[in-house]
């Protein structure tokens, strides 16, 4: 399953790094680096089965295979740390969530060819889809990001408006199982 991978990949390269979660701090050094999830859940509290499991790659699945995509991305996620930091805090989308998108993506951009994927379709550290979007900015640029965020936002609030009685974090994984 896609969104598994993408959710839970992106969560284990937060959450495996050492002991420390360098996208999930806010900005305010004072608050805790838990505090801040967010408008739209807390990512780091969600079940999952981790990335999908097949006959091609069964050391490579589930949980701790998870684990082992997104610490190979971390190195990678490291120089737009900043940056997903302050378009998180625009959008109130927790940090980790961008990363975690920015990793089962692009792996960081490490995988793109001028910024787009292998295939031409795509475009940026959110792999935006030309067919869709008009895609802003350079690749990796601060626009891009925040056109990409803004994207993810409108979602999960359409996901919100259809559902109103669900709760954040059923709302949050809807949107991974759409993708």
């Amino acid at each position: 399953m896609l969104s598994s991978i993408l959710f839970w990949g992106l969560i284990a390269l937060i959450g495996t790094s050492r002991g420390s979660y360098p996208f999930t701090h806010s900005m305010n050094p004072h608050l805790h680096p838990r505090l801040y999830h967010g408008c739209y859940g807390d990512i780091m509290t969600m079940e999952t089965s981790g990335a999908t499991c097949d006959i091609t790659r069964l050391m490579n699945c589930g949980i701790r295979g998870s684990e082992m995509f997104a610490e190979m991305d971390l190195r990678a996620l490291k120089p737009y740390q900043i940056l997903i930091k302050e378009v998180g805090l625009r959008y109130c989308v927790d940090p980790a969530l961008i990363a975690a998108i920015i990793s089962r993506e692009s792996h960081g951009g490490a995988v793109l060819q001028d910024g787009w994927d292998h295939r031409g379709l795509k475009f940026g550290l959110m792999q935006l889809d030309k067919k869709i979007h008009h895609p802003v900015g350079t690749w990796d640029s601060k626009e891009h990001l925040l056109q990409g965020v803004g994207i993810l936002a409108d979602k999960i609030k359409a996901i919100q408006k259809k559902f109103p009685t669900w709760s954040v974090a059923q709302h949050l994984k809807v949107f991974f199982l759409m993708q």
